[in-house]
Formats: C-alpha cells, sequence, structure tokens
C-alpha cells in the first residue's frame, strides 16, 4: 500500500480529491514478458506473435529497427550498432525474461553470439534469440536431421543460410527459394506460392522437416493445414521464434493448434 495522505480542495464547480492510495501489481506480462526488436520493413512478425501468443499472463513488446528494403549480406550487416539502441527503446529501465532480434539472415550474418551480446548490452538479465538461432533449436526438438530449407532470399544469402544450417548439424537435402530480395515483395507471397514450392521440394528429396526461413513470410497460421497434408513437421522463421521466446521463458504449455512444434518443449 503507497502511504499518502490525501486531501479534499473545495472549488466553485470540481471537488478535488488527490493523493488516492494505491497499491501495485504485476498487472501485464505475469507469466512472461518478451522484448522484440522488429525490421523497420516487416510487415508480419508482429501479426503472427499476435497469433501464436495468445496464452494469458504472457505479452511481448517491439520496437522497430532502422533497415534497407533489400536483403542482401550489406544491407543485413549495417543493421549492427543499431541494435542494442533499438532494445533500449523496449520498456526501458525495466526488465525483460526473454528479448529476441527479429531477422533470420542478419542474425546468420551477425552470427548468435555477438546478436546476443548486442542484445544483453540492453536487456542484461534477458535471455536472448533469434530466428536462426530459433529455428535450429526448434528442429532439434522436433528431431529433425534432414531440413528442406525454403527462402525468399538471393543466391548469396542463400549461401550464407545453407551453411549456417549445415554447421549447426543439419543435412540439407533439398534447398528451394523464390529469388526475392524486396523485403515488401516477400511480405506478399500467398499460401499457394508457398504450398506449391513446399510440394515441388518434397517431390525432389525426403526429409524430416521443413523450414521456412525470412519473418516476412506469412505462413504460421497455415502450419497445421500445411502438416497434416504433407505428412511432415514445418516451422518458419517467425513460428520457430514464437516457440523458443515461449520456452526460454519457462512456459511451457503444449498448443496443438499450432503444429507439431508448440507440442514440444526444450
Amino acid at each position: 500500500m503507497t502511504e499518502s495522505n490525501p486531501r479534499q480542495v473545495e472549488t466553485k464547480k470540481t471537488i478535488l480529491i488527490e493523493n488516492l492510495p494505491f497499491e501495485t501489481e504485476k498487472m501485464i506480462g505475469k507469466r512472461a514478458r518478451i522484448g522484440l526488436v522488429v525490421l523497420a520493413t516487416d510487415y508480419t512478425i508482429e501479426h503472427e506473435f499476435r497469433k501464436l501468443i495468445t496464452l494469458p499472463g504472457v505479452d511481448f513488446y517491439h520496437a522497430r529497427i532502422s533497415n534497407s528494403t533489400e536483403i542482401n549480406a550489406n544491407t543485413l550487416a549495417a543493421m549492427k550498432p543499431l541494435i542494442k539502441q533499438t532494445a533500449d527503446l523496449i520498456l526501458p529501465g525495466d526488465d525483460l525474461d526473454v528479448i529476441a532480434y527479429g531477422c533470420t539472415s542478419a542474425s546468420i550474418v551477425l552470427g548468435d553470439t555477438l546478436v546476443a551480446s548486442l542484445l544483453n548490452s540492453s536487456k542484461p538479465t534477458a535471455k536472448t534469440t533469434n530466428p536462426a538461432h530459433a529455428a535450429s533449436v526448434s528442429l532439434k526438438a522436433l528431431k529433425a536431421k534432414r531440413v528442406g530449407i525454403l527462402t525468399p532470399y538471393e543466391k548469396g544469402v542463400n549461401k550464407l543460410v545453407q551453411k549456417s544450417m549445415e554447421d549447426r548439424g543439419f543435412v540439407i537435402p533439398v534447398f528451394g527459394s523464390f529469388n526475392e530480395n524486396h523485403d515488401p515483395t516477400v511480405a506478399s507471397i500467398n499460401k499457394d506460392s508457398l504450398l506449391r514450392a513446399i510440394r515441388k521440394m518434397l517431390s525432389s528429396a525426403k526429409v524430416d522437416a521443413i523450414f521456412i526461413s525470412c519473418t516476412s513470410v506469412k505462413i504460421a497460421d497455415s502450419i497445421t493445414e500445411i502438416e497434416n497434408e504433407i505428412g511432415v513437421p514445418v516451422t518458419s522463421s517467425n513460428h520457430a521464434l514464437a516457440w523458443h521466446c515461449l520456452r526460454l521463458a519457462g512456459i511451457n504449455d503444449l498448443i496443438p493448434e499450432s503444429g507439431k512444434l508448440f507440442q514440444t518443449t526444450l
């Protein structure tokens, strides 16, 4: 209880009662507070997080980082000096349970260790993740070794993605790409196009799971439907990142409607 000395002041028109007593408790994010650094060009990630993180008492907060609409190794690396200052905008002076950097390809260019260090320089007590790391953890939770990867990226970025996933211990029997480096266009790729691409990939190689890379790709709310059709687990950058944020925050609720991944724990 906050101690105060209420006083009543009577004026001609209004009775003003000041210093009213009040109590405080953790009202928002009672179970977990998750921070998210979002690309300025991203149309999709908040939409998908709102669909995936719906548990009472679990809340996420985001700030947008300046970036180019063109996706290549140079524009991705250019975000490095902006990550901390963007994270600083999320609940300044308060703690988070988890903070994530929402760019798959930039996380691969910069590396997990550097991304974690930049995030923790703003939020030192928070656990950290990014979509590339989250995808790796997710695929291992799904016990997948042979992974088909679908991306929208240009060839140079695709090479980095494949090497990163191979370095994390996965075999990549098939890799599909739309070869589109304009982020707003990527956000407009529809479900039918994604499903056709996945079918094409599966007709070429046998895999244990499909990973769709890029936070701009809108697919999370169709994952259960796609899994039911193709018979293997599917995850995406946003899907894996939301799951990993929940699990790092100690939220182990199983959410079957969000696909096979959300029926697993760390």
